[in-house]
């Protein structure tokens, strides 16, 4: 297991799009999240590992690292269509290394 120390958080953003009206207008809003894209950047205290869309659905998942939390209400407040979710996370290796040590923990207390 690593011993490296990580200082920013890792996060799994998840987002599905709001309930909409009619077809018309839910076409309109496809095309007005498409343009709004074109021009959307990541913000750079935000490194996106992996960013991807659930076929034939309009949501997907995006896992990012940051220490930037400010950043990411950001990022969920610019997609006013979508509804988000952000689930802190971490690598196996870690959550593994942490499970060991609090297990070693409280089996060093004794037991009545």
């Amino acid at each position: 297991f690593s011993d490296i120390q990580e200082t920013d958080m890792k996060y799994m953003i998840t987002w599905h799009e709001r309930p909409m009206g009619s077809a018309a207008e839910y076409e309109a809003l496809q095309k007005r999240i498409m343009a709004v894209f074109k021009e959307w950047k990541i913000p750079e205290t935000v490194k996106v590992h992996h960013f991807l869309v659930r076929a034939g659905d309009w949501g997907g998942f995006m896992l990012v690292e940051t220490d930037d939390f400010a950043a990411m209400h950001k990022m969920t407040t610019t997609w006013a269509a979508f509804e988000f979710r952000v689930d802190p996370v971490l690598d196996i290796q870690d959550a593994v290394a942490a499970q060991l040590e609090a297990m070693a923990w409280r089996d060093s207390i004794p037991s009545d």
